[in-house]
């Protein structure tokens, strides 16, 4: 299992920074294809909609973020949010994005597949701990 900031995520850190005016990555999308995280991820490994027995999409789910405090005060960007199947299927990795579809890829995971009925949901809590 990996996790990581992508490039296109370092490029949103310092356009906030350098308040350049990219939007904050707070989109939760997942996908059902297997494979390991890497930084030059633009994309989720088989991503979906929201209706996972359906073809590939990119609708994402508004998370809320927050600062948290990881080992030094807020260290830790997180975003939790919840996305709820449409269609039944098994969710093996997540991202945060900059837009509720399409937009840059800020950080993905990936994880053992959980299957979903429809009507099942995943809560996600997403973290980039800079510390």
């Amino acid at each position: 299992m990996a996790t990581v900031v992508t490039n296109g995520g370092r490029d949103v850190i310092t356009n906030r920074l350098g308040a350049a005016g990219t939007a904050e990555p707070k989109n939760i999308g997942w996908g059902t294809s297997a494979g390991t995280a890497s930084v030059t991820d633009t994309t989720l490994f088989g991503e979906k909609l929201v209706d996972l027995s359906t073809s590939a999409g990119t609708d994402h789910t508004v998370g809320t973020s927050t600062q948290q405090t990881t080992t030094v005060t807020n260290d830790t960007y997180q975003v939790v949010g919840t996305r709820t199947a449409t269609g039944a299927g098994t969710v093996t990795n997540a991202g945060l994005f900059t837009a509720a579809s399409g937009g840059t890829l800020f950080l993905k995971g990936d994880f053992t597949g959980i299957g979903l009925s429809a009507s099942d949901s995943i809560q996600f809590t997403i973290k980039a701990v800079f510390a």
